[in-house]
Parts: C-alpha cells; structure tokens; sequence
C-alpha cells in the first residue's frame, strides 16, 4: 500500500471513529447544551459527520487534502447555522495544508495552526470565552510544542494534546460564557461546561485512536501538557456575580 493510500484510509477511518462517537454521545452533547444554548450541539454534529462519512465513502482515488476538503464543505451544508461555516469552512482552508506533500507530522501542525486560526477569525472568540477555542487552543499548541520543540513522535504529540483538550474542557465550567447563544446568560452560565468545547475533546481523542492503529502503538493520554488555557479571569477567581 502506498503512502497516499494508507493517508486516505486513516483519514476515512478517522472520519468513520467520529461519526460514531459522537452518535454514542449525541445525547450527552445535546444537554450539555440545553442547558446553555439551543439543545442542538449533538444533533447537528451528528447529522454533519454522518453526511461528512457517506460523501468521503467512495471517494478512492482522492488525495488526503481533497477528502478532507470535502469533510468540510458537507459540515457547512449539513450543519447549519453558525456552527456549519465555524467548523467546516475552518476545515475547508486548512486542508490546504495537505495539498503538497500529504499527511506528514509537520503539515499536520500546519493544518491544526490553520484551523485553529480560521475557528478564531470566524467566531472571534479567544481563550476564556466559554467556546471550543477553550480545548482547541490548548490542544493545538501542546501538539506543536511536542513536534517541533521536544521533537515527540505524532502519536505521542497528540496523546498530550488530548490531555490538554480535557483540560481545556474542564476550565470552561467555573468561567463565564462571552461568545456565543450561552453569553445571553451572562453570570447564570458558570458551571455549566461548555458543549463545543467538550465535542471537540471527542473529535481529537479519536483521531489518537485512529493514529494508534495507523502509527502502529498506544500510548496514554495522560502525558502532562505543555500548555494549559490562560489563567482564569480575574471576575471569575475573585467569585463575583450578577
């Protein structure tokens, strides 16, 4: 098997590991939601990475970017709303890291640094404000370091960006949503953990699976993360409220 050909199968299984955890968790996601936005996080999610699945099923003769591509453009159409152009249009001109040499760990890096950046523009929301940016950016920074500074293999960069993205998650409970549906309720927000933040812990704790069995290994995703969201705000440390 070439190495385009074990790229696109690894990304059509990772696809395929997604769907399926986050059908197993629509309904974990959807009250998660309910209780700080529309109660539609899981359904929609599901309903765009399944779409996302069957579009990239007989696809065998794409490249790895032009899959990935096309994950991202079924996400804008199936998911819809705000959420669709967040997550698929990111995808969309991130895969363009791809384009040239594949899937290797460095466009990897370029790929998660590109998505990271374009979830940013579109949403404008940074560390802090109660959004999935609160898991995405600790894990794509953790995952950079681990390549390209402690020179770690992929596997093991993405087992410590999986840990930072749990970590991530976790700091969205005690912090006050200002993006978003769940910023209308202002203080009433804290203690509720945020539902986009907690999708995105799914999507990258399968993609480790899905490395695992293409990088040949397993390792646990409890390495400690070399980057950890920004220190919580200050009006949440000092215990204030409405």
């Amino acid at each position: 098997m070439s190495d385009t050909e074990r790229q696109r199968e690894a990304v059509v299984q990772a696809l395929e590991n997604v769907t399926a955890r986050l059908e197993e968790e629509k309904t974990h996601l959807t009250e998660l939601d309910s209780a700080i936005g529309d109660a539609d996080h899981g359904t929609n999610m599901t309903r765009g990475f399944s779409g996302a699945n069957e579009k990239v099923k007989d696809m065998d003769e794409a490249e790895p970017a032009e899959l990935v591509k096309t994950i991202g453009v079924t996400l804008v159409s199936e998911v819809g709303g705000a959420s669709g152009p967040l997550y698929g249009g990111s995808i969309m001109s991130a895969s363009q890291e791809f384009a040239d040499e594949g899937i290797t760990a460095e466009t990897s890096v370029a790929f998660a640094e590109a998505y990271l950046e374009k979830v940013q523009d579109r949403g404008g929301a940074e560390v802090g404000a109660k959004t999935m940016v609160d898991a995405l950016t600790p894990a794509v920074h953790t995952y950079k370091k681990s390549i390209e500074t402690d020179d770690l293999a992929p596997l093991e960069a993405l087992a410590k960006a999986v840990d930072a993205a749990e970590r991530g998650v976790e700091f969205t409970t005690p912090i006050r949503a200002k993006k978003g549906r769940a910023s209308y309720l202002g203080w009433r927000s804290v203690g509720h953990q945020d539902p986009g933040a907690t999708s995105t812990l799914f999507i990258v704790e399968e993609l480790l699976a899905t490395a695992q069995t293409y990088l040949n290994g397993e390792v646990e995703a409890t390495a400690e993360a070399e980057e950890a969201p920004e220190e919580m705000p200050d009006e949440v440390s000092e215990g204030e409220g409405e």
